[in-house]
């Protein structure tokens, strides 16, 4: 992967400030660096002691393996309405809500009427293309499911096996970029064997498209490890660069790099738009979806692709037992319960 070149950065404004940004967009205004499209290990300074903040490698995952993740995984991003902060202050002019009497909203979430004329419970955040797959700890929420794997996961069981190949790599380039974490995450994958994915040290991984992320910091998962991040595209498209707004620094990550990140810090995507060639370019391909156009979820209508594979260990999922129910495992005959997540 060549040898990387090594970039010092510094915080350019206080906790305090960088923690008001939760939930906005981020564009390329905050980076105080070109954009990164090179072999690079990114590290800041605090209390005198150096910390990674980002390794990058380009160009390190084969065309194979992404042949082989676009095939099992493209369609597993489906939409979600609970991606918290990263999907941005509630659009009230989106197809999505314009269809829909919202009360409550506050920032990134609100309520809605329901049919019946009764507030929906839970509130809710922009529709966007984002789902995890993998395994999952037991939920707190009124659905109260047990630690499993997701319904994606299991509904799509041959496809998720199909493609762990590519997952696996990712794996291996975490191992091999930054061992200490790799060991940490992997010992503490190992005390749930059955929760892991093979030869991995993830328990799960969230697939995007096309979502361009509002500023947040990550939940729920490792809290010593990283999250672990390659892209997947089709057709062409500019922008969506992974953006440290406190520390001016982007990432323009594309198919076949990696991307390991601390993304406890604070992290977001700038817009992804379209050049008129790329748009020519993209006329010409055809659909790669089945879309409805009457649903409203963001990004999904694009010609291109951009899909995004954040593999991680969840917290919690130690606290699960050494056995699942036999319902929420994939494996022969699928368990159709539906689920939240």
């Amino acid at each position: 992967m060549g040898r990387p070149r090594i970039l010092i950065v510094e915080k350019l404004m206080t906790d305090h400030e960088s923690n008001k940004l939760e939930g906005k967009w981020i564009d390329e205004s905050y980076l105080k660096y070109p954009v990164i499209r090179e072999n690079v290990d990114v590290y800041y300074m605090e209390n005198g002691e150096r910390k990674l903040l980002l390794k990058f490698r380009t160009n390190c995952i084969s065309s194979s393996l992404i042949r082989t993740g676009w095939k099992s995984y493209k369609d597993l991003a489906k939409p979600s309405r609970g991606r918290g902060a990263s999907a941005g202050p509630i659009d009230m002019e989106s197809q999505y809500w314009k269809k829909r009497n919202l009360v409550n909203t506050s920032k990134w979430s609100t309520g809605y009427l329901k049919p019946d004329g009764t507030v929906s419970k839970m509130k809710v955040n922009n529709q966007v293309a984002s789902n995890p797959i993998g395994f999952y700890e037991a939920a707190s929420n009124f659905c109260k499911l047990p630690c499993r794997l997701t319904h994606f996961t299991r509904t799509n069981y041959d496809k998720y096996n199909e493609g762990l190949p590519f997952i696996q790599k990712i794996s291996s380039l975490f191992e091999k970029l930054i061992p200490e974490s790799y060991e940490k995450q992997l010992k503490k994958a190992n005390l749930k064997p059955h929760l892991k994915i093979p030869d991995t040290c993830f328990s799960t991984i969230t697939i995007n498209r096309n979502f361009r992320t509002a500023c947040h910091k990550d939940a729920g998962d490792f809290k010593d490890g990283f999250g672990n991040l390659t892209v997947i595209e089709r057709g062409k498209y500019h922008g969506g660069y992974t953006v440290f707004p406190q520390f001016g620094v982007g990432i323009d990550a594309r198919s076949g790099d990696f991307l390991a990140m601390d993304v406890h810090q604070w992290h977001s995507n700038t817009p992804l738009y379209e050049t008129e060639e790329d748009k020519i370019f993209n006329l010409q391909m055809d659909p790669a979806f089945k879309d409805n156009p009457e649903v409203g979820t963001v990004g999904i209508y694009e010609k291109y692709t951009r899909l995004t594979f954040v593999c991680y260990l969840r917290e919690k999922i130690s606290n699960c037992p050494d056995e699942i129910d036999p319902r929420y495992l994939g494996k022969s005959g699928h368990s159709k319960i539906s689920e939240s997540i």
